[in-house]
């Protein structure tokens, strides 16, 4: 008996062993299924929401169209008043890597114009990056709504309708093509030109055609008459002449005047030039002239915004337009007899997208007013002094279009929630028109708020960023640490998903890496846009003297400077100019930096100013191609150390794919680790959605390995 009861006293201490060890487990089980639900998204998630572009209005406004991209499938939707809520009118299931764009609705709205295809490099080739055997074509084509019917129109881009919805004309290799709509002929080349065409400008009348003929070095303004067949050309001069735009009473036509400088190369600072103007000219005789001059100094280089053309002809017959007078992109007016301009945006902010009303008087625009790290819609006209702001609030919003009611549609994003098309109500909140359309499996809830950061750089420079923490942060915690470069230069990260698909896959991936566990740190270096011209027109920037890599060093330090960051684990990442900042900082840097991924990144600035400039010569210019190369990543290479995974599409048309191929010839040359990614027949942007995911899967696996 004795036996027995020694025997179940070990027989419960098993028990209670056995116990201790469940609830252990089970202990360990629970906290790793709250970690998941902290944690529980992957690149694929934060990438599946449809990404809108092409937001357009129809003539009566009763229709809106976009095209949405979900994981590289691009569709176009439509939404319809009284309710304007979305539904799918075309059919893809395939991610083919070809463009969707240049929607326009046909007058009885029942019929859709829109392009099929990306835009072709100087060799004339369209983009294939899914290497079709059957090389694809860039097409103009026709949209049946209620039959819902593609039928491809001709081959071209550019589509420009006449007023009166009988004859579409387009561009092909460079020449105007007509076609008419409601017949079944094929296209016909309209006139034959010496230069390449661009800027179709129809009167409202239907019976002309204006347009913009580029040459080497001018550009002249043309009216093709209908009638009798011939061109006449707007006092054509040894300047050159854009963005033409009709009166109301189709006689006249205004144009902006840009005074050649032939010594100006990309990639350098500009300040001032020669000054620009604005003209208007009789579109029968072809005789013009000047009302408004940009005044020498600030201003006198034109600015551009993001808009269908750069000037607009009010109904009130005042011409408004973009001018940097006070060292800031704003919208002025002047009276179609000219006069002194009016400043319509007073205040040191800048403005972007822009659009008329189809009232023809009301101007809507996006600006960083008041939010200088996000963007949001004003509006104004030629007899307002002060903008009335429409939305506001955490988001981001930009390509206002507005009908002649005023019922005003947007894009916009915040966050935690993508890019999406809106209608904006009169209070400023804003109504989806595919409320259906966020997958279940896009982590809005997941998402963090990045921090607004501003530290100062070099000279008293202030520089913006976005800070993102990671899920469950710990200030007591040592974290690795990122640090992402937009590309451009010319651009700014916003606090909320970016208004381009570029740089909206790079704030999810932020996002991403901050669930991950690192902090991010997305820096909006000097020579980018949101802060004025000086900021953007930063002295010896880039190939002049890369002292935006000034801004890199600082954003090292900041982040080296905080309790929560492991220095000897902080890296860097970025695109493009991203990429030539990433390559600067690891090869001047490579003590501050661990490591570092860099996608088609610039690496010789004398290279990629000759793909951007093909007539430069560095033998021309010795002194500035020497300093240009004292500026890029190629001049330090001897003391890179730090490992780098290279990411490059081999038909981009950017940054030569050989920026790439030459870089990892030197790195192998000097021991320096580095991994590579390379996508066949894939540009600079890339048009395929599972490289993006490819690549940041990539870029996650890479620094999992360098940094943690």
């Amino acid at each position: 008996m004795f036996i027995n009861i020694v025997s179940l006293i070990r027989e419960i201490k098993m028990e209670e062993a056995l116990y201790k060890r469940i609830i252990i487990i089970f202990l360990l089980l629970f906290k790793a299924h709250f970690a998941l639900i902290a944690n529980n998204y992957t690149i694929q998630d934060i990438m599946s929401a449809p990404f809108p572009t092409g937001l357009t209005l129809s003539p009566s406004g009763k229709r809106v169209a976009w095209v949405f991209s979900e994981n590289g499938v691009r569709n176009i939707w439509i939404a319809e008043a009284p309710r304007f809520k979305g539904k799918a009118i075309t059919n893809n299931n395939q991610d083919i890597g070809q463009d969707l764009s240049s929607l326009i609705f046909l007058p009885k709205e029942d019929k859709l114009i829109f392009v099929r295809g990306s835009s072709p490099n100087r060799k004339g080739e369209i983009p294939n990056p899914t290497s079709l055997s059957n090389w694809p074509k860039q097409e103009i084509c026709l949209l049946d709504i209620r039959k819902n019917k593609i039928y491809v129109l001709d081959e071209g881009s550019s589509p420009s309708l006449s007023p009166n919805g009988k004859i579409l004309s387009y561009l092909k290799k460079g020449q105007v093509w007509c076609l008419e709509i409601n017949n079944q002929k094929e296209g016909r080349k309209e006139f034959q030109i010496r230069g390449s065409a661009s800027s179709l400008r129809w009167s409202s009348d239907s019976k002309k055609l204006a347009f913009v003929s580029i040459e080497a070095i001018i550009a002249f303004i043309g009216v093709y008459n209908f009638n009798d067949k011939k061109i006449t050309y707007l006092s054509p001069s040894l300047e050159k002449d854009t963005s033409p735009v009709w009166s109301k009473d189709n006689n006249r036509i205004a144009y902006i005047k840009t005074p050649n400088e032939k010594n100006i190369l990309p990639f350098e600072e500009r300040r001032e030039g020669l000054p620009w103007s604005i003209h208007i000219a009789n579109s029968s005789t072809g005789e013009a002239k000047e009302i408004w001059k940009a005044k020498e100094g600030m201003g006198s280089v034109f600015r551009s915004v993001s808009a269908k053309n750069q000037i607009f002809w009010t109904a009130d017959d005042h011409i408004i337009f973009p001018y940097e007078k006070e060292g800031f992109t704003q919208l002025y007016s002047v009276k179609t007899t000219g006069q002194d301009e009016k400043l319509l945006t007073p205040g040191s902010f800048e403005v972007q997208f822009v659009s008329m009303s189809q009232n023809d008087i009301d101007i809507y625009f996006s600006s960083n007013q008041n939010d200088i790290d996000r963007q949001h819609i004003w509006m104004t006209n030629s007899q307002m002094t002060n903008p009335d702001q429409l939305t506001s609030g955490l988001g981001v919003e930009w390509s206002p279009t507005a009908d002649k009611n005023g019922n005003l549609f947007v894009l916009a994003s915040s966050y935690n929630l993508p890019a999406h098309p809106y209608k904006v109500n009169k209070n400023g909140t804003l109504n989806s028109l595919a409320p259906k359309a966020i997958p279940k499996s896009f982590p809005k809830n997941i998402l963090r708020k990045p921090e607004q950061i501003v530290f100062e750089s070099s000279n008293g420079i202030k520089i913006h960023n976005q800070l993102f923490l990671p899920t469950n942060y710990d200030e007591n915690k040592n974290y690795p640490a990122l640090i992402y470069f937009h590309g451009g230069s010319r651009r700014q990260m916003l606090l909320g998903f970016h208004h381009r698909g570029y740089y909206h896959n790079a704030f999810a991936m932020n996002q991403f890496l901050a669930d991950q566990g690192y902090i991010v740190l997305s820096v909006n270096y000097r020579s980018g846009i949101g802060y004025g011209m000086k900021f953007r027109e930063a002295i010896n920037y880039g190939a002049n003297g890369a002292s935006e890599y000034q801004d890199v060093v600082a954003a090292g330090n900041y982040l080296s400077s905080r309790r929560d960051v492991d220095k000897r684990r902080i890296g860097l990442w970025g695109g493009s100019y991203g990429g030539y900042l990433t390559a600067m900082g690891l090869a001047k840097n490579s003590d501050m930096f661990a490591a570092g991924v860099d996608i088609h990144g610039a690496h010789d600035w004398n290279i990629i100013i000759k793909n951007f400039r093909p007539s430069y010569n560095p033998l021309a210019k010795p002194d500035f191609a020497q300093r240009a190369f004292e500026s890029s990543p190629m001049n330090f290479i001897k003391s890179w150390k730090s490992p780098v995974l290279l990411i490059h599409g081999d038909d981009d048309r950017n940054v030569p794919f050989s920026e790439s191929v030459d870089l990892a010839e030197e790195l192998r040359k000097h021991n320096v680790y580095f991994e590579q990614l390379v996508f066949p027949d894939e540009v600079h942007g890339f048009l395929l959605h599972e490289n993006w995911v490819k690549a940041f899967q990539a870029t996650d696996d890479f620094f999992k390995r360098m940094l943690k």
